[in-house]
């Protein structure tokens, strides 16, 4: 079977797992507002309805949790596959449902599918990557996950006019069984896909199936040349640290607990926590309502031109997140989303009135003020576009690069985890709250993001420009995080040495592959 090594492709189709996630969160917010939905399943609001979306990030959780299971025992590559199968089966039920009952069952299936890719892709792709690119590839995951939610949105927009159009009174239930049988195409695809790109190198040396990490090594970073210094370089770099988390005699769970590495698991599952308690998927799941009290004429309409600026605005960052840093866009980011929540709610304090919605999503609303709504709108949308280009991406790759190899998958479901309690709680909670507090809950978000500023300031440290194998020297040298910068990495230094000849480094820890590297005047 034919194998590919391209970076960008291996890399890009993996993301296909983060945009599954995209059409679960589309898959929900695009039924909202149709009576084809609304008849069959009784009208849900408030906690019923919150209940029926959290069943997904639920059962996300539970998906995030057994990952590194999965993913250290049969691979990266290996636990992506499971999830898409999972995925297919969850979309079935779904599409099957009969009741709130069996739709809730199909989205906790969905939700495992999506827990276990959304933590194991960015780490699949971390450990692909070179170093110069790292953060430009995990932003994919980011990337797809938008395309998910836009692609959904708009097979949800166009299946809501069957049957007599979103408003009939006696809408069928084609309206939103086509859109969510047509979720099992992408699972497919990553199913049957993933069988054409190579396993982690680094899951391969620590199984010490030394020869065929040093084959995927070559294939990706060197032409396909085992003796290229980056692939010797990056080989004697991978063996080190492996050669010393043996040493420690720990199990990778004991690990976990120690000091040194305890810090950056908080601070993972902290980054993953603000990413939702900023209030990004607020503006995913409940986008519809949100426009309906700001009184827009067409909400599934304006929704979508949402969904089209978080697609696009995720571009720049997948180019320049290298570059420009991981620490900048999380401050800025945090910033930027909280003087957005609080102008927002600020115009809903001054210009809304209480409104009795007749199906019992909101209770506050613009009235004869089109330009406070337009206000709103426009901040909705300079907050999505922020979030895109910030922590959307940062938030999957800043946790998927920090730890060494032998924790990063546990590390890794813990801090996506994380992701998905507070996703769960705020699906389940934001319908109460939009109807009981209304604009009082942009400013508990805006807080939020506030918070998060302070925190990210404080504790997390620049990491662009290193290896993974570096990581432990970026969190250990004692430099404060606000005085951290990225850049040069040991990495370089040792290519240089190995290609002036000063340095000679064999492929292998076993006699089976113990040919000697020859010195090289060639550059990477």
């Amino acid at each position: 079977m034919k194998t590919f090594y391209n970076t960008y492709a291996i890399c890009s189709f993996a993301a296909i797992g983060g945009g599954l996630f995209g059409f679960d969160i589309s898959s929900m917010s695009g039924v909202l507002g149709t009576n084809g939905y609304k008849n069959y399943f009784g009208n849900p609001a408030g906690y019923h309805q919150g209940g029926i979306t959290a069943s997904m990030p639920a059962g996300s959780l539970v998906g995030s949790l057994a990952s590194s299971f999965i993913a250290d025992k049969l691979s990266r590559r290996t636990a992506i596959q499971v999830a898409a199968l999972i995925w297919i089966i969850g979309s079935i039920f779904q599409t099957a449902a009969n009741g709130v009952a069996l739709l809730c069952f199909g989205r906790v299936v969905s939700g495992i599918s999506i827990g276990i890719a959304s933590a194991i892709v960015p780490v699949y792709q971390s450990e692909i990557a070179r170093k110069e690119i790292r953060g430009r590839v995990v932003s994919l995951q980011q990337w797809a996950i938008t395309w998910g939610i836009l692609i959904q949105y708009f097979i949800q927009y166009g299946a809501s006019f069957v049957d007599g159009g979103p408003e009939h009174p006696d809408q069928g239930t084609s309206a939103f069984r086509i859109p969510w049988g047509i979720q099992m195409v992408p699972g497919f695809i990553l199913l049957v896909g993933m069988f054409f790109f190579p396993y982690s190198p680094r899951w391969l040396a620590s199984k010490d199936r030394w020869e065929e990490a040093v084959q995927v090594l070559a294939h990706l970073h060197g032409g396909g040349d085992v003796n290229h210094p980056k692939v010797l370089a990056e080989y004697k770099e991978i063996e080190e640290a492996l050669a010393f988390e043996r040493e420690q005699a720990e199990t990778s769970f004991g690990a976990l607990v120690k000091p040194r590495i305890l810090k950056r698991v908080i601070l993972g599952m902290s980054i993953q926590m603000w990413s939702q308690l900023c209030g990004m998927n607020i503006m995913m799941y409940y986008i519809v309502y949100i426009m309906k009290g700001a009184n827009i004429a067409d909400p599934l309409l304006t929704s979508s031109i949402q969904y089209i600026i978080n697609v696009a605005m995720t571009l720049p960052a997948i180019l320049y997140l290298d570059k420009f840093g991981r620490r900048p866009a999380l401050l800025i980011g945090s910033f930027l989303m909280m003087s957005w929540l609080f102008i927002s709610g600020a115009l809903q304090a001054a210009y809304g009135e209480p409104w009795a919605d007749p199906d019992k999503n909101t209770s506050w609303r613009i009235v004869d003020h089109k330009s406070v709504s337009q206000g709103i709108v426009a901040c909705s949308y300079l907050f999505v576009a922020s979030f895109a280009t910030t922590w959307g991406p940062t938030s999957w790759t800043y946790p998927s690069e920090i730890f060494p190899a032998k924790v990063r998958a546990k590390a890794v479901s813990l801090a996506t985890a994380s992701n998905w309690l507070w996703n769960c709680i705020l699906a389940f909670g934001v319908p109460p709250l939009l109807w009981s507090i209304n604009w009082k809950m942009y400013m508990i978000f805006a807080t939020f993001n506030g918070l998060a500023f302070i925190h990210m300031f404080l504790t997390a440290p620049e990491t662009k420009g290193k290896t993974l194998e570096e990581m432990d020297e970026v969190f250990d040298n004692g430099i404060p995080a606000w005085k951290t910068k990225g850049g040069s990495s040991r990495l370089d230094q040792l290519q240089r040495d190995i290609e002036k000849g000063e340095l000679k480094i064999t492929t292998a820890a076993h006699p089976t592959n113990t040919h000697m590297a020859e010195p090289r005047t060639t550059t990477a």
